[in-house]
């Protein structure tokens, strides 16, 4: 009998895409066909070229080789211009709103009919009020950009590409700044406009979103298109596999914490920024020795500033007591070198920009912050040689790759770049590690590793301090759990006696008896 089935012409086909940056290739002869009406994930580690291809489809760069097909017909896109015109859309990780503008001025900048502009304010509000409807987009059109909420400005750009009338949707990491129920509500959204026929493209590192999402993903390893599979048929830990070429344990394997007495104490803490705006407003915090203390947050309500002042980076007021001891937070004794000295250690939340000199060998960084050690000196000058034999162990025992010391830091890969950085931290025996996003922009096999050397510290009797926006991360490290909003904390959970729907209330400012 003849098969009359008819197959949907692919929404999107890319063949044989290639792309060099130099002696770079971050693209190789990449094939990918998108169904028309599905959510298409794409995963990958860090670097593996999934924002590099997404960015030949949008038209921000040129391919060197292949071909990009749209509904059946070969697409020239040599700008982005040309891609809204072929009918995609583009939602990037940073937003690219204009922040005085209001949410009505963002959606019509560049899209503007005619020279007069009360015509298009008004046809924009009439076409915004449909899109808000028919996809549950709902933002206020008068709104200005800095006073709402990151969720509501993702809003803002979902609909800026809905009203250029785009069918193709991409998505780059959009989770990274939203609370669980942000996220919830964006994972509706692009459920309600799949079920309209749009088709969408998410981008993502976190393999629960992608389980979750989408109906197919594809995998990227180092350039090249791995495999493409049903999302139905597949698992985290498969995928997993397919990322990084070899079995990796998804979950934080450690055993119940031991806590023993208080190694940090922090009474009615404050910290101002240059502005005058006070970012940390009187918390009371407390971390044992043998625990570690997540605290967890949507970036931007004091997570920062509180590592900063811990750190030694900034100045503070209130009281922070090491191992019973007071330590300053301003003026003499408050600095960076003195927390080192007290056994305080820091991994900073941007390892590029305060946690190396990106110039630098990475024998060079090995030592930063450290320069002053009698192990690294040889009377008034650096012993070189026992520091970059220091570096060599160092580079053995936390598996960086390449195994160069010569290498400056900016050759490595992100991930390579933090094991450095929590290789020189965790070596110097801290009664106190602060750690800031310990796997931002890490590989998943990086991941693994940089956690276990966390747990491993904790099992040594060390307090942790753990900032992370990610709430997977937090459960799967933290023994106990610390939410901070605006400046304040809403309250502490153990992992086992809470879940990420409550910790999402209190993430966003639901008090603790409602959540």
């Amino acid at each position: 009998m003849e098969d009359k089935t008819i197959k949907a012409v692919p929404a999107i086909e890319l063949k044989g895409i290639s792309k060099s940056f130099g002696p770079v290739q971050a693209n190789k002869n990449i094939s990918i066909s998108v169904a028309p009406g599905t959510i298409h994930g794409i995963i990958g580690e860090n670097g593996a070229g999934k924002s590099t291809l997404m960015s030949i489809l949008y038209g921000f760069y040129k391919a060197d080789k292949g071909e990009i097909w749209i509904k059946g017909k070969k697409t020239e896109i040599p700008d982005s211009q040309a891609a809204i015109a072929a009918g995609i859309g583009m939602v990037f990780q940073h937003f690219k709103l204009v922040q005085n503008f209001t949410v009505l001025e963002n959606i019509i900048l560049g899209a503007e009919d005619g020279g007069l502009l009360q015509p298009s304010l008004a046809k924009a509000r009439k076409t915004l009020a449909e899109l808000a409807a028919e996809y549950e987009l709902n933002v206020n059109p008068d709104a200005v950009i800095e006073e709402i909420g990151v969720g509501q400005q993702q809003r803002v750009e979902i609909l800026k590409a809905l009203y250029r009338q785009a069918e193709i949707l991409i998505l780059d990491e959009p989770t990274g700044v939203l609370t669980p129920a942000e996220a919830d509500q964006l994972f509706r959204i692009l459920h309600r406009l799949k079920d309209e026929g749009k088709t969408i493209i998410l981008i993502t590192h976190k393999l629960r979103e992608i389980m979750e999402a989408t109906d197919t993903v594809s995998v990227m390893r180092r350039g090249e298109m791995t495999a493409t599979v049903k999302t139905s048929e597949t698992s985290p830990e498969h995928l997993a596999e397919l990322m990084v070429g070899r079995k990796v344990l998804l979950r934080v394997d450690k055993v119940p914490a031991r806590p023993g007495k208080p190694i940090l104490e922090i009474e009615n803490l404050r910290v101002v920024d240059e502005k005058g705006v006070e970012r940390v407003k009187g918390i009371d915090l407390t971390v044992r020795a043998g625990e570690i203390l997540g605290i967890a947050g949507v970036a931007g309500n004091g997570q920062s500033e509180l590592l900063e002042v811990l750190g030694g980076m900034r100045p503070g007021s209130g009281a922070i007591r090491l191992n019973g001891r007071a330590l300053p937070l301003s003026g003499p004794g408050s600095d960076a070198r003195a927390r080192r000295a007290a056994h305080v250690a820091h991994v900073p939340e941007d390892r590029q920009r305060e946690g190396l000199i990106m110039e630098f060998h990475a024998w060079e960084n090995v030592a930063f912050g450290y320069h002053h050690d009698p192990a690294y000196q040889s009377g008034i000058f650096m012993n070189n040689a026992a520091l970059r034999a220091d570096t060599d162990r160092k580079i053995e025992k936390f598996d960086v790759r390449p195994a160069d010391g010569w290498l400056a830091a900016k050759n490595f890969s992100g991930g390579n770049q933090q094991k450095i950085v929590v290789a020189r931290e965790i070596e110097r025996n801290p009664d106190l590690l602060l750690v800031g996003q310990p796997t931002r922009g890490v590989d998943i096999g990086a991941i693994e590793f940089i956690h276990k050397q966390i747990v491993a510290l904790r099992d040594q009797g060390k307090a942790v301090l753990l900032v992370s926006v990610e709430l997977e991360e937090i459960f799967g490290l933290a023994d106990r759990i610390a939410v901070m909003f605006d400046g304040h904390i809403m309250g502490e959970r153990l992992p086992h006696e809470t879940d990420e729907k409550e910790l999402g209330l209190l993430m966003a400012g639901v008090s603790g008896e409602a959540a």
